[in-house]
């Protein structure tokens, strides 16, 4: 027989087992797929950015600079880069990435390896180096800063030969070593073509894939700048990608994933590899106006506040980041319309996201990892990203459901991943408990960093995520419900062939009001009710969207026609699908018969004799239409449509990444015909394509 103490010592090492049996904490789990790097994962974090665009052909008035621009011209007098860095501040931008060499050569640093730069200028008497200004403009108010240095140079002699990369690379390392930590460089994917060259005046072309070396170019970066991401369109594949597109928006299905060698095409670019090999996310690129450059004509057409949260949901709220390009004026300072546009924008995204109406509901989870407090349901709301709720490795499908106690209106869900356990989820579904019956608000694929969905406003006491497939057991570390206030977008303009002008609003509740006579609209002006006919000159036209419900306006739209193409004929062609490219209607397009050669025309007879001054073309805005976009142009008149004389030649620079109105001035001359011929498309072989063609009278 046993000592009962013996017994009893048993029994409570057995109990004591037992419990801490219970307590033992489930293993973490482990990392799926291809990881973010610490310098990736540093970058994604940064969310929202500058770019910075500011060069010689910001005093010539053009998208691209030729590379014989005259260093002279450049003299920003009243440049000051503690402005861009304020205003960038506050906007809620995290950093700068700046020009400091674009496609013309010339440099904004006083590079020791060419004359082509600041030092031949006189601003500053030629003593002046814009980005040491901004570089310490960004050390001063706590902005990261970043360099975008273009490969193809159309100033350098020696572009096209080997011996300009090793030029390159020393312009590269100057950036790299003299200037601080920079985060990011960008080099753009233009590469060869016509240019300056040295006097030689020609087109040269390159292989963009082989040519600069990228992997031996990439290793100078890495050494001179351990903590910087790369970004590069084409050639070897570095550390980010370019969306495919310079409007703002990445694919809803987002994968931060590529494969590491192999072709991207524009539906890899958009959404990403779902099984891809390689870390590869997406950076949204695009500008705060038209086009990168200023140019006067757009200081009316900035971005509306409508349209920049319009980005932010579709790039930042789409697993990307977005990058906002300022453009600069050539006196050196950013406009004042684009800093007001810019803080608006700051105070919508504060004014949307204030108040986290997940922070104080319960919240509950159909499944939980090991049953562990550490990846309990409350990690996904605790506003600690480095947390997160987690469910047991062979889980694919489970929710999350938060119980607002009372019924509770929103209209914005925002969810994320702990990325650096890898991108898992590949199918969700968003719930509204209303009136006792869950009701799908939503349902999309792939979240990543952040997601953020919109939808029309619900009031609910509950809500539910469902994880409908993943590639390993689902993680959120954060999870939050807005009601954000309504923003009217402000009505689009249209003016048609015959000159009736039509307004037409950006939801079905609001009134529309419009001016004439320049004045800014209010509801107390003339009400919108049908299209207005106009006698056929020039139209400046303002409106405003108005809800008489809560008495809120939208801003102002303005559209400046010039005369109207009623009488227009078009003479190349009999095809009456020819007249979409007169209709006013941008959404419409007109191609030139495939089976015709280069160079092609569109020749119309304008009705009467005009004083020309300059024309403008639209490319179709349809992306499966890219092929057909013009890129190389001659423009010719004439008063009898016998003889002609050419006014105006040369690229619509970057149009195929940005297809906004090309807009070419030219010397007053009077002509009753023109003559459009395209010379090169984006595509070789595609049929030249047309959305509008307009001209500009004195």
């Amino acid at each position: 027989m046993k000592p009962m103490h013996t017994s009893i010592f048993v029994q409570l090492a057995l109990c004591l087992l037992t419990s801490l049996a219970g307590l033992a904490q489930p293993a973490p789990p482990k990392p799926v797929g291809p990881l973010p790097s610490a310098n990736q994962l540093r970058w994604q974090k940064m969310e929202y950015y500058a770019f910075i665009h500011f060069s010689i052909n910001t005093y010539t008035d053009m998208a691209w600079g030729l590379g014989n621009e005259d260093p002279k011209l450049f003299n920003p007098t009243k440049l000051d880069c503690r402005q861009w860095a304020r205003i960038c501040k506050e906007a809620g931008m995290t950093g700068i990435i700046f020009t400091a060499k674009h496609h013309s050569g010339f440099c904004l640093w006083p590079s020791k390896y060419t004359d082509y730069s600041v030092k031949n200028a006189p601003w500053r008497n030629g003593k002046g180096d814009v980005v040491r200004e901004l570089a310490d403009a960004c050390k001063e108010y706590g902005l990261k800063f970043g360099v975008y240095l273009s490969p193809w140079d159309r100033n350098h002699a020696d572009y096209g030969k080997p011996e300009y990369i090793t030029y390159f690379r020393n312009q590269l390392t100057e950036l790299l070593t003299n200037y601080g930590d920079i985060f990011e460089v960008w080099y753009d994917g233009a590469n060869g073509g016509s240019g300056y060259y040295g006097g030689a005046n020609e087109t040269r072309k390159i292989d963009a894939k082989t040519y600069y070396d990228w992997p031996n170019t990439y290793k100078l970066v890495r050494k001179l700048q351990p903590n910087i991401v790369i970004w590069n369109d084409g050639g070897d594949r570095a550390d980010l990608r370019w969306v495919g597109t310079e409007a703002g928006y990445v694919g809803e299905t987002n994968w931060s994933l590529l494969n590491a060698t192999g072709d991207v095409p524009e539906e890899m670019l958009r959404h990403g590899v779902e099984n891809g090999n390689a870390w590869v996310p997406g950076e949204v690129n695009t500008s705060i106006r038209p086009e990168w450059f200023y140019h006067e004509r757009e200081d009316r057409k900035v971005k509306t506040l409508p349209q920049l949260m319009d980005t932010y949901y579709n790039s930042i709220g789409r697993n990307g980041t977005l990058l906002l390009n300022f453009p600069i004026m050539p006196n050196g300072l950013i406009h004042e319309l684009d800093e007001k546009a810019a803080q608006s924008f700051a105070n919508a995204r504060k004014e949307a996201f204030a108040v986290n109406l997940a922070k104080n509901a319960k919240v509950t989870a159909s499944e939980v990892r090991g049953k562990s407090a550490t990846y309990d349901a409350g990690k996904a709301i605790d506003a600690d990203l480095e947390s997160f709720w987690g469910t047991d490795d062979n889980v694919r499908n489970a929710s999350l459901t938060l119980n607002f106690n009372k019924p509770t209106t929103f209209n914005r869900f925002l969810v994320q991943e702990p990325i650096r356990l890898g991108q898992r989820v590949k199918a969700f579904k968003v719930e509204a408990l209303v009136d006792g019956n869950w009701k799908e608000i939503d349902k999309q694929t792939t979240i990543g960093y952040k997601r953020i969905l919109r939808f029309p406003t619900v009031e609910a006491t509950q809500l539910r995520l469902t994880i409908l497939d993943a590639k390993g057991s689902p993680l959120i570390s954060n999870l939050a419900v807005y009601n954000a206030p309504l923003i009217l977008s402000p009505p689009v303009i249209t003016r048609n062939q015959t000159g009736d002008i039509q307004i037409k609003p950006g939801d079905t509740e609001s009134e529309l009001y419009y001016t004439l006579d320049g004045s800014t609209p209010t509801a107390k002006t003339t009400k919108y009710t049908t299209p207005m006919k106009t006698s056929g000159g020039k139209v400046e036209l303002k409106a405003i969207a108005y809800n008489p419900f809560t008495k809120q306006s939208s801003v102002v739209s303005e559209e400046k026609f010039d005369v109207a193409r009623s009488n227009w004929k078009i003479l190349s062609t009999d095809a009456k699908s020819a007249y979409q490219a007169l209709d006013g209607n941008p959404g419409t397009s007109w191609q030139q018969p495939k089976n015709l050669a280069m160079p092609t025309d569109l020749v119309i007879d304008l009705g009467k004799e005009e004083n020309l001054v300059g024309f403008r073309y639209l490319p179709a805005q349809n992306w499966w239409e890219e092929a057909s976009i013009i890129t190389h142009y001659q423009f010719e008149v004439s008063t009898d449509n016998v003889t002609w004389k050419r006014v105006s030649e040369g690229e619509f620079s970057n149009i195929k990444n940005s297809p906004v109105w090309q807009t070419k001035s030219f010397g007053p001359i009077k002509a009753r015909y023109i003559k459009l011929r395209a010379l090169k498309n984006t595509q070789e072989g595609s049929a030249s394509g047309y959305a509008e063609v307009d001209v500009i009278t004195q």
